[in-house]
């Protein structure tokens, strides 16, 4: 971890946690309190994982040229401002439009503010310490969107609603907004380096933006990365966040309450900030790539079947319910050296390689939450998208083995 960092990281946290609250419960609140049909309800987290697939992309080479910290604050502000508004007019009248678009807009918030932190680790960090330094941001991540974004709703949702609940986000964003603004300081090197550097016109900033956007058309090796990283967090945002809440809760699926749904959701996350340092130190030695294809791929296209069968096997049984979340989450964990291999692939353009990791971050969201209402859609049911996400994990296994990657300390040594 790169120490003058560590108010990002704290940041990172506390903002997240914000952004996360909705996770466990807006899909049931959605269907079960407002009587939106499943699929017209999934076109909501389409329409967010959208706009921030949009704001992903841009994000990287957003803080390339304007300043990570710029945009991290413009993030926050925004985020903080379309929650109000997808609260005052979305949740409290229970309009289902105004949820529509605020929602979306929201999507195009925490990327920038997110993201914008991952390219500046990125960029601090040595080549060969890269799979480490992103490990602890997936770990803050994860105590922040994970254990606390799932965590403290669990207590709030039942006894005093999902709308209280969801105001709660505000105050937990809002700390990392003051975190970031006034501790997170730029390093004293950097801001030499702009006192001395001619700055570019803006339209000389679009122009460099657009190359470096269309850097994904004339790498193979970076649009197969793109593919695979849009593939690893499918389950994420999909499964876990659109199908589980109803799926577990339902009569044919799991047969739990929405409370003890809840209970089992939040063991998804104890274990990512150990297991996301762990696979990020692994990956360093034993490769980046050949512990994503088998750990991550192959371990988590089974632990989404797993998703599935046994619920239905097992219905009414929590402990069995959350074995199968742990199992998800210490598989989908081993994705973490994803972040370090896409600057690897483009060295001299880090920037851009960074945007189009975020993409596919943001393309993971969109994608995952979409391809279940197509699924729904088409009549698979809850069965086809267990099914069919956990194929498009081994498919995306076989995929890695065409991507061509020179690890540092593993395929030459550092000098």
């Amino acid at each position: 971890m790169p120490v003058s960092l560590f108010w990002g990281y704290i940041a990172v946290a506390l903002f997240m946690a914000g952004d996360g609250f909705e996770q466990s419960f807006l899909a049931h609140y959605i269907h079960h309190d407002l009587g939106v049909a499943e699929d017209k309800g999934s076109l909501i987290f389409s329409i967010y994982g959208l706009t921030a697939a949009i704001s992903s992309w841009l994000s990287g080479v957003f803080a390339e040229t304007f300043g990570a910290k710029r945009i991290m604050v413009i993030g926050v502000i925004m985020w903080i401002v379309l929650h109000a508004a997808f609260m005052q007019f979305g949740i409290v009248p229970q309009n289902y439009y105004a949820i529509f678009i605020f929602y979306g807009l929201r999507g195009f918030a925490y990327p920038l503010f997110f993201y914008g932190f991952f390219y500046w680790v990125v960029k601090e960090t040595p080549d060969n310490q890269l799979a480490s330094a992103v490990g602890w941001i997936w770990s803050m991540f994860t105590i922040g969107y994970g254990i606390i974004g799932y965590g403290i709703p669990y207590f709030f949702v039942e006894k005093m609603g999902a709308e209280f609940t969801l105001w709660q986000a505000l105050i937990w964003a809002s700390a990392g907004a003051a975190i970031t603004i006034f501790f997170l300081k730029t390093p004293p090197e950097n801001k030499t380096e702009v006192q001395h550097t001619v700055k570019p016109s803006l339209g000389e900033r679009m122009s460099d933006i657009v190359s470096d956007l269309t850097l994904v058309f004339r790498s193979r090796d970076l649009a197969i990365a793109l593919v695979i990283r849009a593939i690893c967090n499918f389950s994420l945002f999909g499964v876990l966040t659109v199908v589980l809440p109803n799926f577990m809760t339902a009569n044919d699926g799991g047969q739990f309450t929405l409370h003890q749904w809840q209970l089992i959701s939040i063991f998804i996350y104890p274990l990512q900030p150990f297991s996301n340092v762990l696979w990020g130190i692994i990956g360093d030695r034993i490769g980046w790539l050949k512990q994503m294809r088998w750990a991550g791929f192959v371990g988590c296209g089974t632990a989404t079947i797993l998703l599935y069968y046994i619920p239905t096997l097992f219905p009414g049984n929590i402990y069995a319910s959350i074995a199968a979340m742990l199992f998800f989450a210490l598989t989908i964990t081993s994705f973490v050296p994803m972040g370090a291999i896409f600057p690897m692939l483009a060295p001299e353009r880090k920037g851009a390689a960074v945007s189009i990791q975020n993409l596919g971050g943001g393309l993971s969201q969109f994608l995952g939450n979409a391809l279940v209402s197509v699924i729904y859609f088409i009549g698979f049911g809850n069965y086809g998208v267990f099914i069919i996400y956990g194929l498009l994990y081994y498919f995306a296994a076989i995929l890695t083995y065409f991507i061509r990657l020179k690890q540092p300390g593993i395929d030459y040594k550092m000098t």
